[in-house]
Order: C-alpha cells, then sequence, then structure tokens
C-alpha cells in the first residue's frame, strides 16, 4: 500500500513538473510575439508622436516665413518700373502719362482723342536740321488744344516713345495735381525739389525747375505774373 502511494506521488509529482515545464516553455514562446505586440501597440503612439514634432515644427517654420515677410520695409523692394519718370507726367482722364511711355497713334487716340494735327518727320542727313544723332528716327508731334506731345521712334521697327510734353490748358494737371494757373506758392509746395532759375521777382517771368539727379529728364514750369502759364515735360535727346 505503501508503494502504490509513493508511486502515486512520484506521478501526480511529475505531472506537476510537466505542466510547469509545458508553462514555462510557453510563456517563453509568447514572449517575442508579447515584445512584438507591444512594438506594434507603441509605434502608432511613437509615430503620433512623431507627426506631433512634425505639426509643432510647421507653424514655427509658417511663423518664421510670416515674421520674415513682416520685416521687409517699405523701400526695400525694386519697384516696377522708373519712379522718377512717373513723376514726371501728367493725368487726364484716368490716365497717367509720362516721359518714356511707348505710344502709337491709336493708344493717342484712345487716351486723348483725335489730335486736331498729327506731324511725322524722319530724320535725315540733307534735311537741314543739323541733327546728325538723329538720323534714321522718325518724331511724331501731337496737337491738341493746349497740349502738345512728341513722340520718337528709332530705326529698326521699334516702339514710338514720348520724349516732350507741352501743356497749357488747365484741364491737364501734373501728377502733383499742378496745373496751368495755379499760384506759384501752390506750386513750390507740390514740387519743394524744385527751384526758381532766375530772381523769381513775382512781377517778371520765370522758370521753375524740378529735375532728378539725371539732368536728363526734366520738368519745368513757366511763371509770369505769379502763376504758372506753362509746363514743360520733357527728356534730352542724345
Amino acid at each position: 500500500m505503501k508503494l502504490i502511494n509513493k508511486a502515486t506521488a512520484v506521478i501526480l509529482l511529475s505531472i506537476l513538473l510537466t505542466m510547469a515545464l509545458t508553462g514555462c516553455q510557453f510563456n517563453g514562446a509568447k514572449s517575442p510575439e508579447a515584445t512584438q505586440n507591444s512594438a506594434e501597440k507603441n509605434s502608432p503612439n511613437e509615430q503620433t508622436k512623431g507627426e506631433g514634432a512634425s505639426n509643432s515644427t510647421a507653424p514655427a517654420s509658417e511663423n518664421s516665413e510670416g515674421q520674415s515677410a513682416e520685416a521687409i520695409k517699405e523701400g526695400s523692394m525694386k519697384k516696377e518700373g522708373n519712379v522718377v519718370l512717373k513723376e514726371l507726367a501728367f493725368v487726364y482722364n484716368e490716365h497717367t502719362i509720362a516721359i518714356s511711355d511707348t505710344a502709337n497713334e491709336d493708344q493717342m487716340e484712345q487716351m486723348l482723342g483725335k489730335p486736331d494735327n498729327l506731324k511725322s518727320h524722319t530724320y535725315r542727313a540733307d534735311d537741314g536740321t543739323n541733327m546728325d544723332t538723329l538720323i534714321g528716327f522718325t518724331e511724331k508731334v501731337y496737337t491738341y488744344p493746349g497740349l502738345e506731345i512728341k513722340t520718337i521712334s528709332i530705326p529698326e521697327g521699334k516702339q514710338d516713345s514720348i520724349f516732350h510734353i507741352e501743356i497749357t490748358d488747365s484741364k491737364y494737371a501734373t501728377v502733383r495735381n499742378i496745373k496751368a494757373g495755379d499760384s506759384l506758392d501752390t506750386l513750390k509746395n507740390a514740387y519743394p525739389e524744385g527751384k526758381l532759375l532766375g530772381d523769381g521777382a513775382s512781377n517778371e517771368e520765370d522758370d521753375f525747375r524740378y529735375e532728378p539727379s539725371n539732368y536728363v529728364d526734366v520738368m519745368s514750369f513757366h511763371i509770369k505774373d505769379a502763376k504758372v502759364e506753362s509746363i514743360q515735360i520733357y527728356s534730352l535727346l542724345d
């Protein structure tokens, strides 16, 4: 009987040991899978954190760009067109017409209407003008009541460009709103950079000149009895 009990005990002990070893092997086999599952579970979190970092960086970059844009000062970037030449201009019916603007006959008619007179002359060596530097150039003169505009086109089919404007009618005002008939004081206030070329006595004629630093493009106001009698805007031709 004792032998049977001992045998039974040994068998039970063997069964328990076998179950214990099996459980250990089972746990050992699952641990890589558990690790993989753990990695897969953690991976989205890590990716989310990574995306969060990326997103947090993006606004910083956008803010940086915004700050850069705000840091640009007015006048620090090159403006389109020649700002100086745009000052040498007059305004009529919402059209701004400036020295060096290109303007053919159709464009002139669209801006100012049909001229009272239109003359055209192509310079030649034997035309008696002694303008050798302009040989081959074609000059056109558009005449309107109180306004005369001259254009020049160089050879080889280049477009006409304005090089001379003379205004005597008050309906044509400069871009600073000075027109024929305005007082000398009004003119000085509008063009403080300009100067009288003569003595400037109010009872005598004089010329008030406004010109940029290139000394080629000029706006000249003829003064008579302390008022603007006429305005000339011109560019010296070589």
